[in-house]
């Protein structure tokens, strides 16, 4: 009987995931990974770039690693309550 009782918890839980995974959550997180992926491509930049261009890609990866905060709190995961549009450094 207890493995009966599990396997309808199981199936509770796999119909609770789906319904979470709507359209719009999906697309939502398909766009958090393309901005991981360009935020990963532009920190590899970084080291190997001019130094006269280092001001402009760090200027990228902040407003990068915004979105992406901003995206993750959009879906109940993100922790962070500060701003998006300023960093820290910003408003010394």
């Amino acid at each position: 009987m207890a493995e009966i009782i599990d396997l309808a918890e199981v199936a509770a839980e796999r119909r609770k995931y789906r319904a979470a995974r709507s359209p719009q959550r999906y697309h939502l997180e398909r766009a958090i990974a393309v901005l991981e992926q360009s935020l990963a491509e532009a920190a590899r930049t970084l080291p190997d770039s001019p130094r006269e261009t280092h001001c402009e890609i760090l200027e990228r990866i902040e407003r990068l690693a915004a979105m992406i905060r901003y995206a993750m709190r959009m879906l109940g995961e993100g922790a962070d309550p500060g701003l998006d549009t300023t960093s820290e450094r910003a408003k010394r």
